[in-house]
């Protein structure tokens, strides 16, 4: 069993700007803007959905494949993810351009002024699931990137019969109704925060109940309020998992995606991969940075007891690799 993950590659720049935007934007001359902020510290982070995902999937056990596209700089970041127990052969670069690249810029104010440069992700759509041999056993997660190559990828997925789960997340505002709505069609799992619901709502001219009605399984999250899976009519509650403290919620969606394709992936009960997911998520965003956190797999039981007053042993998934068991995938 392989768990395939889609979605985009991004060298993330953090820029703290030790001032406030406002002091130096005049009003009455906004219609011929021009300004410069001096910043006193950067750091260059690994980011990108897929990277994201995949990272914390290999925390947990697993050797993801990635499937995406990056540029000529990606070098260390290839190294990084071998390094970490991710399949990267999946991932093409394009020589003559650069890997997808977010500058983000905050003030003392915590306003930012963000610059997202697309960069080799726009290739993606040129890659494609055929020739991986996947099969039913298989799972691809389709994720942010380029609104056509994701769908490209659900629907080769559909023709190749492999089981996928699909998540627009930061993608949803430029898909439209149309995507969007191939993008569930087949989909095992959709899922996004309350926000991207209303928003696929307004995008398909679907009610939010209608979505989630569309496939097996829907997840929504809601943020400090845990999450809600939607399945055969019935409701699931997902509460959150306790966090020392929250250091950057920038990959806590991505880091709860990992931990509940991980749970289907292992067969365990929907409520058990929320909980995973959950606790993923914690560990996320207690650091800054989306691929910053770090646990062993008895860190991650011992923890999950604690939070959730269960226990989850390694003969119930963590660790060891095993066939799709969940009935979803059956």
């Amino acid at each position: 069993m392989r768990i395939v993950v889609t979605g985009s590659l991004a060298y993330d720049y953090i820029m703290n700007f030790p001032g406030h935007f406002k002091d130096h934007i005049l009003p009455e001359k906004t219609h011929m803007l021009t300004v410069s902020f001096l910043v006193d510290s950067m750091r260059r982070m690994r980011g990108g959905v897929a990277g994201n995902i995949a990272y914390t999937l290999a925390l947990l056990g697993e050797r993801p494949l990635v499937l995406a596209s990056a540029g000529q700089d990606f070098g260390e970041y290839r190294a990084w993810m071998t390094a970490q127990g991710v399949d990267a052969s999946g991932i093409a670069e394009i020589a003559e351009e650069f890997t997808a690249s977010c500058f983000i810029n905050t003030d003392l104010a915590n306003n930012q002024i963000v610059a997202f440069y697309t960069g080799a992700m726009s290739y993606s759509k040129d890659l494609t699931l055929h020739g991986l041999g996947l099969g039913p056993d298989d799972l691809v997660l389709i994720s942010p990137t380029d609104p056509d190559a994701m769908a490209r990828y659900a629907r080769e997925a559909r023709e190749i019969g492999v089981p996928f789960l699909f998540d627009p997340g930061k993608q949803t505002p430029r898909l439209s109704g149309e995507q969007i709505l191939d993008g569930v069609n087949g989909a095992r799992m959709l899922i996004g925060n309350d926000y991207e619901f209303a928003m696929m709502a307004k995008a398909t001219g679907k009610s939010e109940a209608e979505l989630i009605a569309s496939t097996p399984v829907a997840v929504v999250t809601r943020g400090a309020e845990g999450a809600t899976i939607y399945t055969e009519g019935r409701e699931l509650h997902v509460p959150v998992a306790p966090v020392g403290h929250v250091a950057d919620p920038t990959g806590a969606g991505d880091a709860f995606l990992a931990g509940f394709a991980f749970g289907l992936a292992r067969g365990l009960s929907l409520e058990e991969a929320g909980r995973i997911a959950a606790l993923a998520a914690a560990f996320c965003i207690e650091q800054k940075g989306c691929q910053e956190h770090h646990f062993t797999l008895e860190q991650f039981a011992a923890r999950y007891a604690e939070a959730f007053d269960r226990t989850l042993m390694q003969s119930e998934g963590l660790g060891a690799q095993s066939p799709i068991t969940s009935p979803l995938f059956v």
